[in-house]
């Protein structure tokens, strides 16, 4: 090639410089988004400074657009990651809601219970045995409740 690379018209910030960067870019057959990013790069400092090392990043930035684009979701993956928490939601409710129809039969069934021991024995005795069992029953709720969100917590 000819000495164009020893010339600069409008200044002589690469003067400096071993190689010129359109000499390394031409060379290396650099698409324009990473030759002006190592362009501005290079001459930050004898010329734009902070300016010139963001315009580098833009170029980067640009190349990175061009050559790695984010794949676009689908408005059906959209809606799918929209409605997730609210699915969540929903399936923890309806487990709640089990729990809460499996209690009341069971309370529904002491309470039966009760009623005919209540029949047989009379109130007091009936009721006195009816609480330590109610007792018994919410202390074990309890730690299932607990075991439950100790898993939860620590799978």
């Amino acid at each position: 090639m000819s000495n164009v690379y020893k010339k600069q018209i409008g200044g002589d910030h690469y003067q400096s410089m071993t190689i010129q960067p359109s000499e390394f870019i031409n060379k290396n057959n650099l698409p324009f988004a990473e030759g002006n990013a190592i362009k501005y790069l290079c001459r930050h400092k004898q010329k734009g400074q902070r300016k010139d090392l963001e315009k580098a990043i833009h170029y980067c930035q640009m190349a990175i657009d061009r050559d790695y684009p984010e794949k676009v979701k689908t408005v059906s993956e959209k809606l799918q990651d929209e409605l997730e928490p609210i699915t969540d939601f929903l399936e923890e409710a309806e487990k709640e809601k089990k729990e809460l129809e499996e209690s009341y039969k069971e309370s529904r069934r002491q309470t039966k219970e009760r009623k005919e021991k209540e029949r047989r024995t009379g109130p007091i005795d009936s009721f006195s045995d009816d609480l330590q069992n109610s007792i018994k029953e919410s202390r074990r709720q309890t730690e299932e409740r607990k075991s439950k969100e100790w898993n939860k917590n620590n799978v």
